[in-house]
Formats: structure tokens, C-alpha cells, sequence
């Protein structure tokens, strides 16, 4: 055995790839040996963050993982999947590209669109619908520009050309994210429940099969450069940086689905994060047997790849499929009429053990359990402590604010924030009408809304989270990022089912960075269970930090929320525009004199230092069951959760649609910029026939829900307690067309 082994690896070698020392001694341990450089490779991506979760995985198992309509958990396939019922299933997940965007911005967004719709696909689910969730630095500097148009080009494109409408998503600046931006895709599909295809091998004898593309240099150790912090030198790793190539992948997904609907497959799995390594060693492990693989029969790009750079390659457009003996021609015959590779290069043994081969030579015997989460990959439980900034945040106060003496200055300035102003510039990039299914082209709603065809039923969903929330509270911020999902839902007529997240923070290594992450679950925790939105999976991105004046800053910490729910009845959806001139409109939930971490507050006043806003998680479920009621019963015609920018933005984006104002007035108890542009969660707003409003009033007296009356529609005009605010033409103009003029000046 020794004599056909490459020479040992060294310490040094383990450590350069990013393996722990302690992690060096582990390996030889457990092989009873010295590995060699291949096999210390294979262990370095399968033991990197991004692969074994070692630094999060003690605490993601705190999430909870069951409910009404679960049929695949967490950690169980490539992606969670749902029950829709009539035998009809929802697969879904959400994942991060954010290292490889923050050198290569088109490659590295365009390359994570199709890593999450393989994730999809693999399954046999047919992806329907996309949605995004980015963060960028301060949009005035030249680089985030740079990546912003890289980014918003390569999903375009890739999303476009593979043919997925892109139904909704968020995007948000803060300098925290100059270095380090973040690109969230998720994905969903649809999918027979009897035909779910598992990422599991068994069978010794079967064949195993590498389909698609063939293997390049491009995205090398992709999931080890995850699992890093990015710096001046990142950019001599641009091989981790995979290539896409969104026409093969739409014939991997056609081949795909046909080869779904025959017999012949055992299990199949994408090859995402760490290639081959990571589809041969998870499918044994989970099957509990082993495979013997021929590098030399796999496909590659370029002469004379060695072993492990076969191996570790992260080029797109490929899986591994596990076949039936005796059904290898079904296979061959498939990929051949969608003109793909379909090469036989090993075969599942009953081992336990991965094999590699090259030469006619072993040049890697590993056990595959062991590499494995949930297996021998190691556990880490992480110190953290409270930064000192979250006491300091306290500490603000509403009364060390004086109030604008112009608020309609205020509310026209607040439209014109990057973060709140129209993102038009980016989703007019997308395909949003590919494929016919999405039903809120014409008329906005609080979440994406994509047909389920041939059912009553339809599906929604959404990304959500407010970072600056987080930072300032991680666990209550977190618990309003999966509220707002919900509220989003709700809002559209849909009923919660589940959520995907994506775990973005610092360094877990930093006690602080690693605080904010277990804040983070604990909120999360909390507010899944309260809304039975269990969570299915997703995937955790650490290192994500800026470099300021030498100094490491993380970026905000953004657990990104993806959630799915369910319109039981099509004509239950709900759009969020007002529709005549004379609707009455309703607050539901209660305003505050809270403008704490307030879009205002931020970009206005320039103050960053201040805690979360206002939740009550009691009062958030509540209303979301009185929502649910209303429109079920018929009696309002608009429904838009207030979120960032307050009860002012709520309204403007509400009459935007059909060039509609309001006149309102507001609370006097409450301070008027606070009730303008405060962001106190566990609110909405409602628009109501004037034939309904005492039916409306009726059933809002038996509710839980705290509702006041602010005021009517109107022909165009905006008017906030008899004093003019403007037409919503012209907030239509500043609203439409602030972000463009940030990016192109």
C-alpha cells in the first residue's frame, strides 16, 4: 500500500491548505498513517467551514427542523423539500457566492445562480423561480460599482439564458460590506413527491457515472477559499473561481428531468463545493458504503491535471450519478441526445472506503464517513463574548434627536436612499416573465408569487433580513429578519411553510463575530418555532469581513431568511397597490415613538449607534393571523408590511402602482418623524372598500390587533395632516431613479 501512495504530506503542507494542526494528527490517527498531499487536499475541503459547518454545526442543531409539512430535513439532501399536497412537493434552498464575488463579480454571482439550481434539479424538482439577497459597500466609491454591475450582470445573464424568472430579491449598502460583499441566490422547484432522486450511493457493483461538463482548473479549493478572509493578496486565487455556463447547465437540467422519469438511477448529487471530493465522499457516507474512482476517465479541460486538482475543481455543470448495473446505456443514451459527457469512472464497493485512482495507481484511500459531517468531520464549540458596542447602542435615546423642522424634505431625501429607493436598475437586468408562472409581473406584492399549474394553489416567497438590526441586536434582529418573511408572506395571501437560510458573518475565531452568530440562532430559534417554519438547511459563510486602516471589521451580520408558504386558493392573493380614489386606510399594529437602527436614522441623521427597533413576537403572530382573516373574509383590497423606511415609504410604494396618493393624519401621542419613517416592527397596512368598512371594523374589534384609521386614497396627491407632501409623480421620480444615478455617476 505504501509504495503506491504519493510521498507524505507535511504539516506545513496541511496547514497552507487550511487544516488545523490538531486536525493534521487527527487524520493520521484515523488512517493509522501519514497521508500523502492528494489525501491531505481531499481532507482540507471536506474539513473546510463551507463543507463540515465544524465552527456552526454545534449550534445549527439547536434550529428547529420539524413541522406540519416537512418531507426532507436539514442536512438529510441537497436542499429542503415541502409537502404542497396532491403529491406535490416544493424543493428549496438559498446559498452564498460571496468570496468568489468580491474578486470576480460576474463569474463568481453568475457561477452561485447555477450552483443553488443544480442544488434544485439534482433532486428531480424543475427550478421555477429565483430570488437574491446582496449587499454591497458605500455606493458612492468606484469599486462597489464595479461589483454591483458585475453582480447584477452575471446573475442576469446566467439566470436569463437558463431560463428561471428572477421574482423578487433585496439588495442593501453599508460600508461594512466595501471589501466583502455579499451574493445570497436561492432557488425553488417543484417536484412529484414519489420521484424525490436522493444524493446517496448504494449497491456495490453499481456503476458510477460523472455527467455534464468537463473538469477544469477553474474554482480549486473553492470551498477552502470560502472558509477564508478575503485580502490585498485574494486575487492571486482567482482559479478558486469557477466558470459558468448557463446553456449546459439548461441541458444538464433537461437531461436531468428525463432521466428522472426512468428507472435507472440510484442517487445523484451535484458537485458544488469541493467537486468530485465532496459528491463521492458524501454519497458513501450516506449510503455507508464506498466507491472506487478512475481520475483518469474523468473528462478535464486541460492535459496533465494531477490527481488532486481532478479532485478538488469546482468547474460547473456537473454531477455524480450512481446507476443501476445493467442500466447504463439508458444513461449513456439520455446525455448523449443533450450532446453532455456521460462517463463511467468508478464503481460503488461495499468498503466504506473512497479510492482514488490515477495511472493504474491508488493515489487516495480515505474512509469516507470520517470526512463527513455528521460523521468523523470535527465539531468545534467556539468562545464568544458581548461586544461592547451592543451596551453602547442602548444607550440611545428618541429625545437626543431634535426633530426635522422640514419632514417633507426628510421623506424625499429618505426616497432617494440607496436603501430604499426603487431597485429598478437591478431587476429590470432580470427575466422576471421566463416561463410563464409568476403572478406578480403586473401587480406587486409583498412576496414572489409563481403558479403552481394545474392546482388551485399557488406559491410564495421571499428574502429577508435587515442587517443593521442584526448588528445592533443580533438575536432580536434575527427574529425580525424571519418575522418579515412571514409578514411578507402573510401580506400576499400566502401561508408560512418553511425557511432556508444563509449564515453570513466575520471571523468565527473573533469571540465577538461569533457572539453575533449564536445570537443570531437563538433569535432565529425562537421565531421559526413561533411561526412552525422549520428550517431545511442552507448554508453558513464566515470570513466575510472589510479591512479598514489595517483593521479587520466584519460586515453586518446577515443571516439571510428564504422562506416559501403556501396560497391555498389562487384568488386569495393579495397585491399591495391601492386601487380606487376613497379607499379608507388602516394601520394594524401599534406605532411607536421608535426610529432606533431607522433607515432615517442611519442615512438622515448619520447616527449608527442605536439598538434594534421595537418587536414583540406575542404581538407579530397576531397579527399575521388577523391578516390571514381579513383576506380570506374579503375585507381589505391592499396589504404592505411597514419595513424599512417606515409608515411614509409604505404608503408611497403602495400608491406608486397606479399613480394613487393618500391623505392621512397622524398620531398625536406619537412623535411625527417616529411615525413617519419610524420602523417599530409588527405593523401593516390595509386598504379597505368603503362598502367593507364595517364589516372591517366589526372584525377588527374581536381581533388582537391594535388598528387605527389614517386616512383615504386620493386622486395623486399626498397630504400628511392638511399640509401638501407632493404629487406621487414626483416621488415616483425620485423614488425610480435614485439608485441609477448612484451607480452611473
Amino acid at each position: 500500500m505504501e509504495s503506491t501512495l504519493q510521498q507524505e504530506a507535511t504539516v506545513e503542507q496541511a496547514v497552507e491548505l487550511g487544516l488545523l494542526p490538531e486536525e493534521f494528527e487527527m487524520i493520521k490517527s484515523e488512517l493509522g498513517r501519514t497521508p500523502n498531499f492528494t489525501e491531505t487536499a481531499v481532507y482540507s475541503v471536506m474539513w473546510s467551514e463551507h463543507c463540515s459547518y465544524k465552527n456552526s454545526i454545534f449550534w445549527l442543531k439547536t434550529l428547529p427542523k420539524d413541522g406540519p409539512h416537512m418531507l426532507v430535513k436539514a442536512g438529510e439532501e441537497n436542499a429542503g423539500l415541502v409537502d404542497l399536497g396532491d403529491g406535490i412537493g416544493c424543493v428549496f434552498k438559498i446559498e452564498s457566492h460571496n468570496h468568489p464575488s468580491a474578486l470576480e463579480p460576474y463569474q463568481g454571482a453568475a457561477t452561485g445562480v447555477g450552483g443553488i439550481n443544480r442544488d434544485i434539479f439534482t433532486m428531480g424538482a424543475r427550478p421555477i423561480a429565483q430570488l437574491n439577497s446582496l449587499r454591497f459597500g458605500n455606493i458612492e466609491l468606484d469599486r462597489t460599482k464595479w461589483l454591483v454591475k458585475g453582480v447584477v450582470k452575471g446573475i442576469g445573464d446566467y439566470g436569463n439564458s437558463f431560463g428561471i424568472p428572477i421574482v423578487g430579491g433585496e439588495v442593501f449598502f453599508d460600508e461594512s460590506y466595501n471589501t466583502n460583499p455579499l451574493v445570497n441566490a436561492f432557488s425553488a422547484g417543484i417536484i412529484d413527491t414519489k420521484k424525490v432522486i436522493s444524493a446517496t450511493s448504494k449497491g456495490p457493483g453499481n456503476p458510477v457515472f460523472i455527467v455534464g461538463s468537463s473538469t477544469g482548473k477553474d474554482g480549486i479549493a473553492g470551498a477552502a477559499f470560502a472558509s477564508k478572509d478575503i485580502t490585498e493578496e485574494s486575487a492571486d486565487d482567482l482559479p478558486s473561481v469557477q466558470v459558468g455556463d448557463p446553456f449546459m447547465e439548461k441541458l444538464l437540467l433537461e437531461a436531468t428531468m428525463e432521466l428522472s422519469e426512468t428507472d435507472a438511477i440510484v442517487g445523484m448529487q451535484d458537485m458544488g463545493a469541493a467537486g468530485i471530493t465532496c459528491s463521492s465522499c458524501e454519497m458513501s457516507a450516506a449510503g455507508g458504503v464506498g466507491m472506487d474512482i478512475d481520475l483518469d476517465k474523468v473528462p478535464t479541460r486541460q492535459e496533465n491535471m494531477l490527481p488532486y486538482e481532478i479532485l478538488l475543481s469546482e468547474s460547473q455543470e456537473r454531477m455524480l450519478v450512481v446507476v443501476h448495473k445493467g442500466k447504463e446505456k439508458i444513461v449513456k443514451d439520455i446525455f448523449d441526445k443533450w450532446d453532455l459527457h456521460a462517463e463511467e469512472i468508478g464503481v460503488v464497493t461495499d468498503s466504506g472506503r473512497v479510492r482514488y485512482f490515477s495511472g493504474g495507481e491508488i493515489v487516495g484511500d480515505v474512509p469516507a464517513d470520517h470526512l463527513v459531517l455528521g460523521g468523523g468531520a470535527p465539531i468545534y464549540e467556539r468562545e464568544y463574548k458581548e461586544p461592547a458596542y451592543y451596551q453602547e447602542f442602548k444607550k440611545f435615546n428618541l429625545d437626543m434627536i431634535d426633530q426635522p423642522e422640514d419632514l417633507k424634505e426628510v421623506a424625499f431625501r429618505l426616497l432617494s436612499s440607496p436603501n430604499i429607493a426603487s431597485k429598478k436598475w437591478v431587476y429590470e437586468q432580470y427575466d422576471s416573465m421566463v416561463g410563464t408562472a409568476n403572478m406578480t409581473t403586473n401587480r406587486p406584492s409583498d412576496a414572489g408569487i409563481v403558479n403552481i399549474k394545474g392546482t388551485e394553489r399557488a406559491l410564495a416567497m421571499t428574502v429577508d433580513c435587515n442587517s443593521r438590526y442584526v448588528n445592533a441586536d443580533p438575536e432580536i434582529g434575527t427574529m425580525i429578519a424571519v418575522s418579515e418573511a412571514a409578514r411578507n408572506i402573510t401580506c400576499a395571501g400566502g401561508e408560512p411553510s418553511a425557511i432556508t437560510n444563509c449564515l453570513n458573518f466575520g471571523n468565527p475565531y473573533n469571540p465577538e463575530s461569533y457572539w453575533q452568530f449564536v445570537g443570531a440562532i437563538k433569535g432565529m430559534s425562537a421565531a421559526c418555532r413561533k411561526f412552525e417554519t422549520p428550517v431545511t438547511g442552507g448554508n453558513v459563510s464566515f470570513y466575510n469581513q472589510t479591512v479598514t486602516n489595517g483593521i479587520e471589521v466584519p460586515v453586518f451580520p446577515t443571516p439571510t431568511i428564504g422562506m416559501i408558504g403556501l396560497v391555498n386558493n389562487k384568488e386569495n392573493i393579495m397585491t399591495l397597490d391601492f386601487k380606487h380614489k376613497g379607499d379608507l386606510i388602516f394601520v394594524l399594529g401599534e406605532s411607536k415613538d421608535d426610529i432606533s437602527s431607522s433607515e432615517y436614522l442611519a442615512y438622515y441623521h448619520g447616527i449608527k449607534a442605536s439598538p434594534a427597533p421595537y418587536f414583540n413576537l406575542e404581538e407579530e403572530f397576531a397579527l399575521h393571523q388577523t391578516i390571514k382573516e381579513l383576506i380570506q373574509n374579503r375585507f381589505i383590497n391592499a396589504a404592505h408590511d411597514i419595513s424599512d423606511g417606515g409608515l411614509f415609504v409604505t404608503l408611497v410604494e403602495m400608491g406608486l402602482p397606479e399613480g394613487l396618493g393618500f391623505d392621512i393624519v397622524t398620531d398625536s401621542e406619537v412623535r411625527e418623524d417616529a411615525f413617519l419613517f419610524g420602523e417599530g416592527q409588527g405593523r401593516a397596512i390595509v386598504t379597505v372598500n368603503e362598502d367593507q368598512e364595517d364589516a372591517f371594523i366589526e372584525h377588527m374589534m374581536a381581533s388582537e390587533t391594535k388598528f387605527t384609521l389614517l386616512g383615504h386614497v386620493t386622486k395623486g396627491k399626498m397630504m400628511i395632516d392638511d399640509e401638501h407632501f407632493g404629487f406621487i409623480e414626483q416621488a415616483k421620480e425620485v423614488y425610480d431613479n435614485a439608485l441609477g444615478k448612484s451607480l452611473e455617476n
